[in-house]
């Protein structure tokens, strides 16, 4: 049951913008990700498809686990199940996405590899904080080691964000990105959020 407080966010939004040209499944992404930053520019800056939206949908569905590059993203999901290896061995110590694992890579890549390495078939990957996360998910995935259903992709940040969704959306994979620089931890979860509504009707 809706709570009254986001039955009226959502009206107060549909006053705002119309999304209805959006097929369904888009235009609940869509709106719950609006709904999380509270910024319009994302109906202009999303990018996605009644066909990837499907896909994570049928995945969470049929229980898929959601690889999540930090674990501020992975706190804002509700429902499906979600893992994140930034503690994981040979990750590293280094501090967010900085320097840390032992051949060079970010430690949100390595544990984005990590996290691969245990789900390579199936995983919906949600990538909100950490550029190099998924960059990693994207190389992973054209060196036929990695297999995601969909790949969620809204880095926040000036150094590689908007250069790695780039890099997603020219990959093939089915994903849910934006262009620019911005992203982050809620809006990324909320995408996901609004997958899980979806996928249990």
């Amino acid at each position: 049951m809706t709570h009254p407080i986001e039955a009226e966010s959502y009206a107060i939004l549909r006053r705002h913008i119309d999304l209805s040209h959006l097929e369904p499944g888009c235009r609940a992404v869509a709106e719950r990700i609006i709904h999380a930053s509270a910024d319009l520019g994302y109906a202009r800056s999303l990018v996605l498809d009644e066909a990837g939206v499907q896909a994570g949908v049928r995945a969470l569905r049929a229980g898929a686990t959601v690889l999540c590059d930090v674990e501020m993203v992975r706190a804002g999901i509700v429902g499906p199940p979600t893992v994140c290896c930034l503690s994981g061995a040979g990750v590293g110590a280094g501090v967010g996405g900085g320097a840390g694992a032992e051949d060079g890579r970010t430690r949100s890549a390595a544990a984005m590899a990590l996290a691969a390495g245990h789900h390579p078939d199936g995983a919906v990957v949600v990538v909100g904080c950490a550029p190099t996360a998924l960059v990693e998910a994207v190389q992973m995935a054209a060196d036929g080691q990695f297999r995601p259903c969909l790949v969620i992709g809204l880095p926040v940040g000036f150094v590689g964000a908007a250069e790695s969704k780039t890099l997603l959306r020219r990959s093939g994979l089915a994903s849910i990105s934006n262009v620019g620089e911005k992203g982050g931890s809620a809006v990324a979860a909320a995408a996901v959020n609004a997958l899980w509504r979806l996928a249990r009707g």
